[in-house]
């Protein structure tokens, strides 16, 4: 079975979502929202299961293979399921399976079908329907079965004016639902976060010299699997030049003494993900240029989680963080030029010769979570409301191995990310993951005590 045996929120709030998002859908529609397939790892090896995200925002399910769909019936929206049948065989080898009749009862839903009777039910479906919105390239079997009704009511519609038109994706408007979280999705967020920020700390404590990143890894990503979850991504740790590339993934260099180690690492609960970064010395003491980096990048994540503020522009993190280190990469010298060149005239720089990426994006059921370009193409021009979860991550990164660059000898191979996730309150931006060391004092203090 795929995971999800009981609902991270009560039912009113799944069907909510439901009327919230059908309410936008003609009634002479069909709704077809399939979950994500299994991925092949390797000849007859999958990946690790995941369900669409789609899918556990609108109704939890988690089994693979399953297809969400709504149909108005005249009176009101109707909401049905396919999931695998039972099939003791099937059962026997793969795991145990909420079935139909399991399914009908549990969830969120009208009608649970067997997706045996999938390609009958949803052809007749169609058949009444004038519109489909659906997210296509999920599911084969059901992008087919669409198609084949577009081109055969083509054909027919001059006769008969029956069967859809058009495919209309629904993803844009389940984004814009999803990129404000309930007060319950934010507590789940919550304890994410503080299951993330507690594996970064064990982390540091058992963190020695000599340590290889891998064993880093295993450290954090264990400490997930021993509380019941897992990576929300693959981590990312790197020890000296490799805390400069930004999606470093290898993972397999020993530590050496008197690097700084970057760890990008976070970890999923009921399909919520945290994303923290921190950055700490493999000897537990800071150099004299390493504590120059740092600061100035902690100094602009402070400054950035202060810009998130309700009716604040989606970039202003990035635009806080920008304006501190422009600054403090003049002050200490690594750049020749005005504050006016180092911002540049859209946030484009000299400073992003050293900080490439943006500050901030939205957190949620995905870790690049989804909503922060609108329908109408707008992303930085979107205001920040009340509920939205973001993450704050300014960073710099000296890659002694850049051959476009040139900065001064101390800082070479220096690389510090600071990343928090960020709740947009009434009352300014709450920070998830306080319970994460990031002042020096606090870093040097944990490095090495658990050894």
């Amino acid at each position: 079975m795929g995971g999800v045996t009981k609902l991270p929120f009560e039912v009113a709030e799944y069907k909510a979502r439901q009327h919230r998002f059908l309410s936008q859908i003609a009634k002479d529609c069909l709704v077809l929202i399939p979950t994500n397939p299994l991925a092949v790892r390797s000849n007859d090896v999958h990946y690790p299961y995941r369900a669409s995200s789609y899918m556990l925002y609108l109704c939890g399910w988690s089994d693979p293979g399953s297809v969400f769909m709504a149909q108005h019936d005249g009176e009101e929206w109707k909401v049905s399921l396919f999931v695998q049948p039972k099939d003791t065989t099937a059962e026997i080898w793969e795991g145990r399976r909420i079935g139909v009749d399991g399914a009908a009862k549990g969830w969120p839903i009208d009608h649970a079908n067997s997706l045996s009777d999938i390609e009958e039910i949803i052809e007749k479906s169609l058949r009444d329907s004038n519109g489909v919105y659906l997210i296509q390239k999920s599911n084969q079997q059901i992008d087919e079965i669409v198609n084949r009704s577009l081109t055969s009511k083509s054909r027919q519609r001059n006769t008969h004016g029956m069967g859809p038109t058009s495919i209309v994706d629904p993803s844009p408007i389940l984004d814009e639902m999803r990129i404000c979280k309930s007060p319950s999705e934010i507590e789940i967020m919550k304890k994410s976060a503080e299951l993330a920020a507690e594996a970064h700390s064990i982390a540091m404590e058992k963190t020695h010299s000599q340590i290889g990143e891998w064993e880093i890894q295993s450290i954090i990503e264990g400490h997930f699997q021993s509380k019941g979850s897992q990576w929300s991504y693959p981590s990312i740790v790197g020890g000296g030049d490799n805390a400069t590339i930004l999606h470093y993934h290898a993972n397999n260099k020993p530590v050496k003494d008197g690097d700084l180690i970057l760890v990008d690492a976070g970890c999923e609960i009921d399909g919520y993900a945290s994303d923290i970064t921190r950055t700490w010395p493999a000897n537990g003491k800071f150099t004299e240029a390493q504590k120059e980096i740092y600061n100035l990048v902690l100094k602009a994540e402070i400054a950035a989680i202060e810009a998130c503020q309700i009716g604040s522009p989606w970039n202003s993190s990035h635009k806080a963080s920008m304006e501190v280190i422009s600054r403090g990469l003049i002050d200490l010298g690594i750049l020749d030029c005005t504050f006016e060149e180092a911002m540049g005239d859209d946030l484009d720089g000299k400073t992003r010769q050293f900080f490439m990426h943006g500050t901030s994006h939205s957190l949620g059921l995905d870790v690049h979570d989804v909503g922060v370009t609108r329908p109408d193409g707008k992303g930085d021009g979107r205001l920040l409301e009340q509920g939205m979860v973001l993450t704050v991550e300014p960073g710099l990164y000296f890659g002694s191995w850049r051959e476009d660059i040139t900065i001064p000898e101390k800082y070479s191979g220096v690389g510090v990310r600071i990343e928090d996730n960020v709740v947009i309150t009434r009352e300014g931006p709450v920070v998830l993951t306080s319970n994460c060391p990031k002042q020096i004092s606090e870093i040097e203090s944990l490095v090495g005590s658990g050894v």
